[in-house]
């Protein structure tokens, strides 16, 4: 178990303390890339920054080992769903962690959705994934949102807090939540987690500037880092966004 802690360590940028990954999971046919359409091309622009790691599917990973920056950690995402799915909020298991180690993953993620019909099957796949995935000496990221049939408003900061709490219980090794704001309930579950805590920024409409503003709140309430996608890509230049990012995450 020891080497999951040191894994778990070269996450982080050294001097910082800090972590932003960059998520190519979902659908490469979406335009996330705007005008670098060349893989080559894009983990080269990519290799100039203080980029810490990128979050891939199986698939991708296969494909693009060969051109993932070698100080860039590689991890798998395990689980999947698409937008015509039924209900929206399912998440299944597409790749086991030995798979994602063959490919060459430095830590596997996994994505679940609690308060709905579906809980059960999801929190059963995130224990198996935890056994297997530490067996095999890979630390886990679970990104845990509050989102289904029982759900009014997921940035409630009770649920978020919730998410933190579970995700923490069942073994995580990080765990990436919406950040709500300001609220305390959420802050104290932050602080009084023994896994490190992460941001994840879904692709909404928030403001370039806005988000920049609750990424540096959620900073000073004691995330450690960011994980972004389909947002960053959204953006007039997506590379001079990273590098606001990753300045304010690493040098703030």
């Amino acid at each position: 178990m020891l080497g999951i802690f040191r894994k778990r360590k070269q996450l982080f940028n050294p001097k910082s303390q800090k972590t932003v990954f960059l998520s190519l999971d979902y659908g490469f046919n979406d335009g996330m890339f705007n005008n670098l359409n060349d893989v080559k091309e894009l983990f080269g622009l990519l290799a100039r920054t203080r980029l810490n790691g990128l979050i891939l599917p199986k698939g991708l990973a296969k494909e693009w080992v060969h051109f993932v920056p070698l100080d860039f950690k590689i991890i798998i995402n395990l689980s999947a769903s698409t937008k015509h799915g039924l209900p929206y909020y399912n998440k299944t298991i597409v790749c086991s962690a030995a798979e994602a180690l063959r490919l060459g993953a430095d830590a596997v993620a996994i994505h679940l959705n609690i308060g709905n019909d579906l809980e059960d099957k999801m929190l059963q796949d995130f224990g198996l994934v935890v056994d297997e995935a530490h067996q095999l000496g890979l630390p886990v990221l679970a990104t845990i949102y509050a989102r289904g049939g029982q759900i009014v408003n997921e940035l409630d900061p009770s649920l978020v807090a919730h998410c933190i709490g579970l995700g923490a219980e069942i073994g995580a090794d990080l765990i990436a939540v919406p950040f709500p704001g300001r609220e305390s309930v959420c802050t104290n579950a932050v602080q009084s987690c023994p896994v490190p805590v992460l941001f994840d920024k879904g692709a909404n409409k928030t403001n370039f500037s806005d988000f920049l503003a609750m990424l540096k709140q959620s900073l000073a309430n004691g995330l450690v880092g960011l994980k972004i996608g389909q947002y960053l890509f959204k953006q007039t230049n997506p590379l001079k966004s990273l590098e606001s990012i990753l300045k304010l995450v690493h040098d703030n």
